[in-house]
């Protein structure tokens, strides 16, 4: 019986062989020849401290609706001004309620590097994200057998993306390191129960060396797992939904942030 992880990648197939249908391959591919680079998503992150990456999401299968009230645009204002350093979107539509255009809005309204969270199995999607105004691409291990993911990782760098190979299985791991890619993503969560274990990233950490930069994903609530997460050696972290459930998102993330942001303003507050 497939999971949901399965059920995802059967959808988002058939999803790309219609997105292809009204727009080819080498429309989007002429597109982005005349681009501007990428912002520096990789360098945000290597920077000295704890980094965060704020998601903008609005669904997910396991929790339904997270945040009625959504804006990405005024919810990428509000993490701008209140100290993360890259965000996070979610493209998703049938399964996240997200939309690829989102990309797009956020991009002209907010100076930070933007992630492309989506399901990538095919180079078409990395061409549309480039268009959209990604700034880097999410690729997971668990759904890109054999060479796909190492050759979308290469596809990913041609165009200027940066990659964020994420993975939550421990058998995925030298795959993901034998592709080169300088951030490794450990997500806390199962995607195929979607049950969540902060501590998953504590296991899986002494095996990843030390030039890589590990970001741990899913299950991050307070200033308390950021200081845990730091003082194991994990350089940046990606949350999301404790942030979208808050009634005031900037203070929610200055409150996670901790002491040293807390006089950072709030330009907006959602």
């Amino acid at each position: 019986m497939p999971n949901i992880l399965d059920e995802i990648v059967i959808h988002k197939r058939q999803e790309i062989a219609e997105a292809q249908a009204r727009v080819p391959l080498e429309d989007l591919a002429r597109r982005c020849a005349d681009l501007p680079p990428p912002r520096d998503f990789t360098g945000r992150l290597q920077a000295p401290g704890m980094r965060l990456i704020a998601e903008v999401k609005k669904a997910s299968p396991s929790a339904g609706i997270i945040r009625a009230d959504f804006d990405p645009v005024a919810i990428a204002s509000t993490y701008e001004a209140n100290g993360a350093d890259c965000l996070s979107v979610l493209t998703d539509r049938k399964f996240f309620q997200g939309e690829l255009a989102y990309l797009t809005a956020i991009r002209e309204r907010v100076s930070l590097p933007l992630l492309r969270k989506e399901f990538i199995l095919d180079r078409y999607q990395l061409l549309e994200a480039r268009t959209a105004g990604a700034d880097a691409v999410l690729l997971i291990a668990e759904i890109l057998p054999g060479d796909t993911m190492r050759q979308l990782h290469d596809a990913a760098r041609q165009l200027g993306l940066h990659v964020l190979i994420e993975l939550h299985d421990a058998e995925q791991l030298f795959r993901v390191l034998d592709t080169g890619t300088t951030l490794v993503g450990i997500n806390n969560r199962d995607l195929r129960q979607f049950t969540t274990r902060l501590e998953h990233t504590l296991d899986l950490l002494p095996l990843i060396p030390a030039d890589r930069v590990v970001v741990s994903e899913s299950g991050i609530k307070t200033h308390a797992d950021l200081l845990m997460l730091e003082a194991a050696g994990v350089k940046a972290v990606l949350v999301g939904e404790s942030l979208m459930r808050a009634p005031d998102i900037g203070q929610a993330l200055r409150e996670l942030r901790g002491p040293a942001s807390s006089g950072v303003a709030s330009a907006t507050r959602v």
